[in-house]
């Protein structure tokens, strides 16, 4: 997969409101995201065949999209979901001094 450049959200779904914490912690501290929100959700979807209505945390990460790998890696080694959702939804616009404190505050990739 071709790595995304340019400002994003990533979007990722955590079991409890500890997980999700622990996760925009490790990704804020290793400097792979500038800020991460954290909204409690109600889900329903379909895992193993089953139907599941699930409170979760959906952690909202605003991120240089250029850290999507390492930001992926150190997701799934902190999650205890198998498959945990982990989606980058692209900032097509955005105040100008909002994206350049994102670029402050993310690692580059150098």
């Amino acid at each position: 997969m071709e790595t995304p450049t340019g400002y994003g959200v990533v979007l990722v779904t955590a079991g409890n409101m500890q997980e999700a914490e622990a996760i925009a912690n490790a990704l804020v501290e290793a400097k792979l995201a500038a800020c991460v929100s954290l909204l409690p959700i109600h889900s329903i979807y379909t895992w193993q065949g089953e139907l599941h209505k699930e409170q979760e945390w959906q952690l909202l990460i605003k991120t240089d999209l250029a850290q999507f790998p390492a930001m992926e890696a150190k997701i799934k080694d902190l999650h205890s979901y198998e498959v945990p959702e982990i989606i980058a939804l692209p900032i097509v616009a955005g105040s100008q001094a909002y994206l350049q404190w994102i670029s402050q505050q993310v690692k580059s990739k150098e």
